[in-house]
């Protein structure tokens, strides 16, 4: 069998950015960073802890066992491992483990294995600065109107790794501390513009049918065909539900949700785990009502199950704390996470990139979150993750275009992190058919009709753009819609072998940074490579036509807001189906994506009698165009989630 774990080379050019990296110095919502110099001078910054991930063994086995694990009728189907046995038979071994301490131990560092390859690493500054040849400084980004001011480290320079331990080491993370991800939500407001909609759409009440915009998970059950499941007894019952995030919440409003709506949950099935002390306070900036909205729409499509928050500080050492945490305890049935960032920036990035001075080889926290995710897989943890909200451009929450037309070079195509994954099943996004009435001015109004559920993408929104006087940049739907594309460095899984619509990376892509002149060169993209296609499935994520979210605001105010949406809905929606289907079939499901590509490559997903799969013809997100079969705007369509029932069994 052909092996899809070979990752391209580092096939890019960095430029270095000022004091601190790429990844911390673009980002659209994060304002300039002042030096202040060496961090061991920089008062709470002397004591470092850092993740080191461990690189696993025998991995030419990994991928023919998980073949056979999700073969039907096969000796080994859905015989999932425990997370003792994944490390057992693919963890490093106790003599590495050892050897890996004890270089850390004779550098003055504290050594504890915090899961079977996971190593917590910790020390001075100065000791840190020695063992990893980085100068660390502090940084400082000053308050803004609506974001409070905060201070954070990050090497200056490529971390390196000691030559003796270089073959045992996947990623060092936690020497950059500064906020890196994203939460995959959008609003429907139109950016500096005085288009309304008409009708804005009120709170729900229980068992109401919504307007689109303020949809609940009662509607999307209707939508998307949950009922037969819930008439036929299921709630999620048995199962738990996980949810990966990066802020803080309040339960009492996932709580209040539920008990609008009718909905029978145990007052107490939330359970909240920090992680690396968690994220602190409820923050409106820091992504609080992205926590709030998976755990509401995930436990209200399976009121029965339990849910536990696994809650981690927003750095690439608390993102993989929290994956380890979730797959090493294995408590969770299945899992969704809806955060993310550029995957140029988790392989490219200073802090998470350990290079070996003798063969210069370089490895990362991309590699090590696909690591845990392909443990999750083998132990049978569904694991769904949000596919993005820039279109086919997820780099523009870094680099936003200068200008319209959008200048060569500015924006490429891209792909999240960690949807850019193998092993776990991306989200993408979709716009409900629906006419959409817009007021232009006092006397004008605006229709823009939506047929039939389509790809979302904002492009369609260009008409009430141009007769506000706006382009599509200083109006703010560019590049607005569901995430979607090719991975320019995780190689193509071997369930996407052979499906239809599959592509290959495009050449001439070239990151420019145009905040300066004149602009320079980030990185060169590989093109043609063969990579990760995503999204594999597409659900209801266009704020229009989207969602109604209950939420405590950093304030203590506390509001039903409306017009809410992303592929951040999408992803806990489907967490919540999945944990239906486990309470339906008596065992996990495990990764969905081997079910779902067999059924499209054997011509059983759509065009017949009770189809498990609905495909999306219309629409694109800014390049590619949903059409006939897999596409990279709404992968293999929506489900119907009672009939995929029936073809899981």
């Amino acid at each position: 069998m052909q092996s899809t774990r070979m990752w391209v080379a580092a096939a890019f050019a960095v430029a270095v950015m000022g004091s601190a990296s790429a990844a911390t110095a673009l980002a659209k919502n994060q304002p300039a960073a002042v030096d202040l110099g060496a961090a061991e001078n920089i008062g709470g910054q002397s004591q470092i802890s850092v993740t080191v991930s461990l690189k696993l063994r025998n991995t030419d086995q990994m991928e023919s066992l998980l073949q056979a694990v999700y073969t039907a009728g096969g000796p080994s189907y859905r015989k999932f491992l425990t997370a003792q046995e994944f490390v057992a038979k693919f963890g490093p071994t106790a003599a590495t483990i050892a050897r890996v301490t004890q270089h850390f131990q004779k550098a003055g560092l504290h050594v504890a294995q915090i899961t079977g390859t996971h190593l917590s690493v910790s020390g001075s500054a100065a000791a840190m600065q020695a063992e990893f040849g980085v100068q660390l400084h502090a940084f400082e980004v000053a308050p803004t109107a609506t974001t409070a001011g905060y201070r954070f480290r990050s090497p200056m320079g490529a971390v390196q790794i000691a030559s003796d331990i270089a073959d045992a080491v996947q990623s060092v993370d936690g020497l950059d501390t500064r906020p890196h991800f994203r939460p995959h939500l959008a609003h429907s407001m139109l950016a500096q513009s005085n288009g309304r909609l008409l009708d804005l759409p009120a709170a729900a009440t229980p068992n109401a049918a919504n307007q689109p915009g303020s949809l609940t998970v009662t509607d999307f059950a209707k939508h998307y065909d949950v009922n037969p499941l819930y008439h036929a007894g299921l709630d999620g019952k048995g199962v738990t539900i996980g949810i990966v995030t990066l802020a803080s919440f309040t339960p009492s409003d996932a709580y209040a949700y539920w008990q609008a709506l009718g909905l029978n949950v145990k007052s107490n099935r939330i359970h909240e785990v920090q992680i690396d002390g968690g994220s602190g306070p409820v923050s409106d900036a820091g992504g609080s009502l992205e926590t709030t909205l998976d755990v509401e729409q995930s436990g209200g499509l399976s009121p029965g199950s339990k849910v536990v928050v696994y809650e981690a500080p927003n750095t690439n050492q608390g993102f993989i704390d929290a994956f380890a945490k979730a797959i090493d305890s294995n408590t969770a049935d299945t899992i969704s996470c809806s955060w993310g960032q550029w995957e140029f920036f988790d392989l490219a990035a200073q802090g998470n990139v350990v290079t070996d001075p003798v063969t210069g080889t370089q490895t990362s926290s991309l590699r090590a979150e696909g690591d845990l995710l392909f443990q999750a897989a083998l132990q049978g943890q569904s694991f769904y993750v949000a596919a993005g909200d820039a279109g086919a451009y997820d780099d523009t929450d870094f680099f936003t275009p200068p200008s319209w037309p959008v200048p060569k070079g500015s924006v490429v195509l891209s792909v999240d992190d960690p949807a850019a994954q193998q092993w776990v099943t991306t989200m993408g996004g979709t716009t409900l058919a629906y006419p959409l009435t817009f007021a232009i001015s006092a006397t004008q109004n605006l229709t823009i009709n939506i047929p039939t559920e389509q790809a979302w993408g904002w492009d369609y929104l260009i008409p009430l753009c141009t007769d506000l006087g706006f382009d599509p940049l200083s109006c703010g739907i560019y590049p607005g819609g569901g995430g979607g594309g090719v991975s320019a460095y995780v190689p193509l899984p071997f369930y996407q072998f052979g499906i239809a619509g599959i592509r290959s990376t495009a050449f001439g892509q070239t990151q420019l940074d145009y905040s300066q002149t004149p602009p320079a060169v980030v990185g060169t993209l590989p093109g043609g490579f063969p990579g990760r296609n995503v999204p594999d499935l597409s659900l209801n994520s266009d704020p229009y036509t989207g969602y109604q979210v209950y939420y405590t605001d950093d304030k203590d105010v506390f509001s039903i807001q409306t017009g809410w949406g992303g592929t951040s809905f999408a992803a806990p929606q489907f967490n919540g189906v999945t944990a239906l289907y486990n309470q339906a079939l008596g065992h996990r499901v495990g990764l969905i994506n081997f079910a779902l590509y067999d059924l499209a490559r054997f011509g059983a997903a759509y065009n017949q009698f009770e189809a498990p799969l609905r495909d999306i013809k219309e629409g694109d997100n800014w390049y590619f165009n949903a059409h006939q079969g897999y596409d990279q705007a709404t992968g293999l369509g929506v489900p119907d989630v009672a009939n995929l029932l029936k073809a899981l069994y």
